[in-house]
Order: structure tokens, then sequence, then C-alpha cells
């Protein structure tokens, strides 16, 4: 049987590897919205975004994780399974985007995009493409065709960044030279916020069109008692999603009536945007970690020592996320040069939305708890906690620190839930964590930064290479430490 770590570490290196070169790609449209795009356009893509994130969790009913829970029994039929779901979550998106589409017109108006009634129809088509695609991708990770997932994956960031570069940098002057160009009847003449909306419809069509051939093998089989069983397990869960994805963007809404300047409530929202976008590093590695990992934690379940197995991966995450954590901050002068002159004042934002993904990830580990034991109604009320302590963090402190207060507002609501979370597993489904060992990790990279702070002011290389050298030795340190715990373990 092969190394069940071994086989974690391979899948997520496969997600990795993808994620991390689509997410690299993408994030070379930063410096491009950062100088192309106002701080006010960037931060309408922003709220666009925002709203499609929210309404990706309640148009997927939960049912990616439902797949991994039910597929996993035995005498189930897999097939069935799949294809219930797949037809469940079409049937929400179809209705969803014909509402949607018919009463465009009013809700462009009422969030003050008069004359951008397109917007709103491509929004509600990117949520019908994702979100029906959502569940052939979760097949793709319950079969661990992780290069398959991976290469759909990229393709289809390549092509959102593709159309990006050919909108802003190449049409414009067609346009101007071409009043009649066909591509008028769904974008506007001069640049702006619609293109990046565009773009990302774009590549929703491509990513249907390759797993056509995944979606036209599916059968409708309905099975009425699946499908109860299916939604039962899995609502519960998109119940708890929603207010843990309302804790990632619930910020970016609120801000349009909190602000500390209600004038500058899209410019702000941009720099906030851009800061946010230089912690993607850490964010990145929870994704692709997470993409491995649920199915990996569903297979091992019954299997001897899953839990100290469990506990074992919570360290591992922790001490790369630190990792993640030095390299952003003890290089952030030259990263930040990658945000356009006008956005730079978000990167003061980094250490802290840094450490808040951290506990996001650490997060992701101990609620595996209520997954695995089927008590996903628990789920609720942890992140329920966590977004009362983001309305409150936000709602008290946004009016006077902008969007200072919606990065601290993750870093407390994430925290909270993990609190409340780690007391429950410890109840009713405890997995031996070595918290002590968390916790000198983080304090320890904590540490090395605060050590970087310290130093007196050096001019660019001799800064790099002592930084570098900080990074190592944090590096050799946490290697250490795991030799010695692997000695005193096989003593």
């Amino acid at each position: 049987m092969a190394n069940p770590l071994k086989q974690l570490a391979g899948e997520t290196a496969i997600y990795g590897m993808s994620t991390i070169l689509a997410r690299i790609v993408n994030f070379l449209l930063v410096p491009l919205y950062t100088r192309v795009l106002t701080q006010s356009d960037y931060g309408v893509v922003t709220e666009f975004m925002a709203y499609i994130a929210i309404l990706q969790v309640v148009l997927t009913l939960g049912l990616e994780t439902g797949c991994f829970r039910f597929a996993s029994k035995e005498g189930v039929d897999r097939e069935k399974v799949f294809s219930n779901a797949f037809f469940l979550v079409l049937g929400t998106c179809l209705i969803f985007f014909l509402a949607v589409t018919a009463f465009s017109g009013p809700l462009s108006g009422a969030l003050g995009y008069e004359g951008f009634r397109n917007i709103i129809i491509y929004v509600a088509a990117i949520l019908l493409m994702d979100n029906t695609t959502a569940i052939i991708f979760a097949r793709l990770r319950y079969e661990h065709k992780a290069l398959k997932f991976a290469v759909i994956k990229t393709l289809k960031i390549f092509t959102e960044v593709g159309a990006n570069l050919v909108l802003y940098l190449v049409m414009p002057k067609r346009f101007a030279a071409n009043p009649d160009h066909w591509l008028l009847n769904f974008v506007s003449a001069t640049p702006d916020f619609s293109y990046a909306i565009f773009a990302i419809f774009l590549s929703c069509i491509l990513c249907v069109a390759l797993l056509l051939p995944d979606i036209l093998k599916l059968r409708l089989r309905p099975d009425g008692k699946l499908g109860r069983e299916l939604l039962l397990y899995s609502l519960p869960l998109m119940i708890a999603g929603l207010p843990g994805v309302l804790n990632d963007f619930l910020d970016r809404v609120l801000m349009r009536f909190l602000n500390a300047d209600p004038a500058m409530w899209r410019a702000d929202l941009g720099v906030y945007q851009a800061g946010v976008k230089i912690a993607v590093i850490m964010s990145l590695f929870i994704q692709m970690f997470r993409y491995a990992a649920e199915p990996f934690f569903f297979q091992r379940q019954k299997e001897k020592g899953s839990k100290e197995l469990y506990a074992k991966v919570m360290n591992y995450f922790v001490a790369f996320c630190m990792f993640a954590f030095l390299f952003v901050m003890l290089y952030i002068d030259e990263i930040g040069l990658l945000l356009g002159k006008d956005f730079r004042p978000g990167l003061s934002i980094a250490p802290v939305m840094l450490m808040a993904y951290l506990v996001l990830g650490m997060l992701f580990n101990v609620n595996m708890w209520y997954k695995l034991s089927g008590k996903t109604g628990y789920a609720i009320w942890v992140t329920l906690a966590g977004l009362a302590v983001t309305i409150l963090v936000n709602a008290l402190f946004m009016p006077k620190y902008s969007y200072h207060a919606a990065a601290w507002g993750h870093l407390a609501s994430y925290t909270a839930m993990l609190i409340i979370s780690t007391l429950l597993g410890n109840k009713y489904y405890r997995i031996p964590y070595r918290w002590g060992v968390t916790a000198l990790l983080i304090l320890f990279g904590l540490g090395v930064w605060g050590i970087s702070l310290l130093l007196p002011e050096m001019s660019l290389w001799p800064k790099l290479a002592v930084h570098t050298l900080l990074i190592v030795a944090y590096l050799a340190v946490v290697g250490a430490m795991i030799m010695l715990s692997r000695r005193a373990r096989k003593a």
C-alpha cells in the first residue's frame, strides 16, 4: 500500500503546480489592473467578484463534499451519486440564471450600474457554468485524476488572462478605428471594469467545452431517496459555508455602506483588494492543500492511526505556511513593486492577511472532525460565530479605519472559529493535535520576521542576502525539529 502521506503530498504537488501556475499567471493581472484601471474601477471588479464567490457557495448546495461522503460508502453506486448531484445543481443554477436575466435591468440600477445590464447577465452565466462544472471537478478529485483537473483549471486561467490582455491592451485601438466592431455588442468601447468580467465569462465557456465529454457521460438517473440523503448531508455544509464565504467577502460588500470616507468606498476597496492579492501565496497553498486533503481524509478515516495522521498533517501544514509568510514579508518591498503606485498603501495589510490565511488553513484541518463524524450541523454554529465577529469588527472599526478594519476582521473571525471548532472537536471527535508544536512553529516564524524588522537600514542587495539567510535559518531549524520528532517516535 502506498504511503498515505506520500500520496497526499504527490496529489497536493499536482494540484499545487497548476494552482501556483494559475495564481501566478492570474496575479500578473494585478500589475495590469492597478495601472490600467482607476482605484474605483478595480473596486467595482472586486465587488462583483465578491458577489460571485458568495453565490457560488449557495448554488453548489454543498454537494461537492456530499459526493465524497456518499461515493465513499460501501455498496453505493458512485455514478448515481455524481449524476444526481450534477442535475440538482444544474436545475438550481438554471432557475437562478433565468431569474437574474429577466430582472437584470432593475438589478443593475439598484447597484448603481445603470447601462451595464450585460454585466449582470455575464455574472449569472458565470455562476451557471462554474457551479455545474464544480461537480465534475469534484469527481475528478475523488477519482484522483489530479493531472486532468490541473490541466483544465490551468487552461481556464490562461484563457481568462489572455482575454484580459487582448481586451485591455489590443482592442481599445481597434474599437476606436472600427466603431462597428462585433465585440462592441458585448463590451464597452473604452476600457473599464466590464472587460474583466467578460474575460471570466469567456474562460467559463472554454471550461465547459473541455469538460463536455465528462458531462455527456452522465445519465439522468433520478433517485429520490439518494437525492434527499445528499441534500440532508450537504445543505448544512452549504449553510455553514455561506457564513464562511461571507467571512471572506462580506467586508467588500460592507465597504459600500461603512467606509470611513463614503465617497471613496470604491477606491478604498480597490486598494484593499490590491493589498489582499499580496497574500496570494498563502491562500493558494491552502486551496491546493484542500483539493487533495478533503478526499484524502475521508478515504483514510477507517484506517488504524488515522487521527494521529491528521494531527501530523496539521504541523506540516503550519510549518510550510509560516515559510510562505516569511517569504512574502521579507521580500515585501520588492513584491510590492508589482502594484501600481496608487495601490501600494494596501501593502500595510499584508502581514495581517497572511496570518489570517494561516489560521483559515488550520481551521480547515480542524473542521474535518464534523465532516468525518457526520455532525455537519455543528458547522453552522461555528461559522455563524465567525460571521458575528466579522460583522462586529467591521461595524465598529471600518467607519474609522476603512480596509485596515477589514483585514483585522478576517484574523479575528478565523481565530474565533478555530477556537470554537477545536473545543467541539475535542468533545465529539477528538484528534490529538500537538498544539504546543503548532504554537512554537508560529512563534518561531513571527520571531524571524521580528528580527528582520529590528535590523538597520541596508541597501538592496545586502538586505536581500540577510533576509534570505533568515529564511534559510527558519527552514534549517524546522527541518531539525522534524528530524528530532521522528527519532523520538522511533525511540
